[in-house]
């Protein structure tokens, strides 16, 4: 059995308020740590999992059009003779994280990548002109 855990607290107020979370699921409690940003075209999400690949993400949009994040890392265990670890923490063993995105982030355009240990997923946002087409008036019969 999976303990799941729903908790917010170690996370800024800003990164609440700027994509409307009101929840936080992690599967253990060494969650790697999240920066996000935002610049005039884009928000930024980095995600610092030193010693793990782009093989052991998955990035995906949800059916309710949430940005989900999830890690599995299945850790190799070599026979050590006569090693006994007193405590061990090196990996994480699963994680995942879900964000309410803003309306204006342009989800067909959402991309990522994997450098130095950083996860990054750049949400580019949509213009004044898209965000007002994607508007419509709604007739009343």
């Amino acid at each position: 059995m999976t303990l799941v855990r729903r908790n917010q607290n170690w996370l800024p107020s800003v990164f609440n308020d700027l994509f409307d979370n009101e929840f936080m699921v992690r599967a253990n409690s060494t969650a790697p740590a999240i920066n996000v940003k935002e610049n005039k075209d884009a928000y930024a999400v980095e995600v610092a999992a030193p010693g793990m690949t782009k093989k052991d993400f998955c990035v995906r949009i949800d059916e309710d059009n949430n940005l989900v994040i999830s890690l599995e890392k299945h850790e190799e265990h070599k026979d050590e003779k006569d090693v006994l670890y007193l405590r061990r923490e090196f990996a994480y063993s699963k994680f995942e994280q879900t964000m309410i995105l803003p309306d204006d982030v342009d989800k067909e355009k959402i991309a990522a990548t994997m450098e130095n240990g950083v996860l990054e997923i750049t949400l580019p946002k949509l213009s004044e002109k898209e965000i007002k087409k994607a508007q419509r008036m709604i007739e009343i019969a």
